[in-house]
């Protein structure tokens, strides 16, 4: 049976989904070049397959329960601001000619969120506004957009007032976007928490696990155009504890009364 593998969650652009394309398929020809990359729509589903090679996923789905499914393979440490080493944080935007400068001055404002399991543009932004709500309510209104592009767009588009946007996006969509970011202003940023890991089934073996990872580097290093244009400086290795950090995030939301953002 012939493994699978795709790198289904910077493709901002056409031309970073052709650089995130390139960089798998170096890793591939290196580990196993029978491997295929494909496309998914329901990414949870493709991350719990016995064939799964190599993929990367958010770290909020990765502790609810995908981590019984998968094994970590590195953590990507990107040049963006908001970033740190292999931790990251969302940037929480409104309109560039929006009256807020704070999160706490959003009180009552409408909120747009990529998606309900999305650390970045959900638990992220309901742990920040959690010592703000009251009776488990801040925003006046909440709207799940898909995307962290489209969450973007909603506030540009002022069919939403705030949104918090994973910072490596938010570099990229500067780069690729800049007439709908340059209508955006960051207003502060969320607690920043380890970012977004490569996995792979835990029917892959040590040793191929190991060649993935120095795969990773030696793809990293032999196109350092690529890894520029990618904002990638180096792969590293966490234990898989270190994304407790994430549930914590959570806890803390839900001790405060605010499970849900609202």
């Amino acid at each position: 049976m012939n493994k699978i593998a795709a790198l289904p969650m910077y493709n901002v652009s056409p031309a970073l989904a052709a650089d995130w394309h390139a960089l798998l398929a170096d890793v591939l020809r290196r580990v196993e070049p029978a491997a295929a990359i494909v496309e998914r729509d329901d990414l949870h589903a493709f991350w719990r397959r016995p064939d799964l090679l190599l993929s990367q996923t958010c770290g909020y789905p990765y502790v609810l329960g995908l981590n019984e499914y998968v094994q970590l393979i590195a953590t990507p440490e990107f040049d963006a601001p908001g970033c740190d080493g292999a931790n990251y944080s969302s940037v929480i935007v409104t309109r560039s000619d929006a009256p807020s400068d704070s999160i706490e001055a959003c009180r009552g404002a409408r909120a747009a969120f990529n998606a309900a399991d999305s650390n970045s543009g959900y638990n992220a932004l309901r742990h920040t506004v959690a010592p703000y709500a009251r009776d488990g309510r801040f925003f006046g209104e909440t709207r799940e957009t898909g995307s962290h592009l489209g969450s973007l767009h909603a506030v540009a588009d002022n069919r939403a007032d705030v949104a918090a946007i994973d910072c490596v996006t938010m570099a990229f969509a500067r780069d690729a976007y800049p007439e709908l970011t340059g209508r955006l202003r960051g207003i502060g940023y969320t607690r920043s928490s380890p970012g977004l890991p490569l996995i792979a089934s835990k029917h892959v073996s040590r040793e191929q696990a190991g060649a993935l990872r120095a795969a990773l580097h030696e793809a990293l290093t032999t196109d350092h155009e690529r890894a520029r244009r990618l904002k990638l400086k180096s792969f590293a290795n966490l234990p898989p504890e270190a994304y407790d950090s994430i549930r914590q995030m959570e806890s803390e939301a839900r001790v405060a009364n605010y499970a849900r953002l609202a």
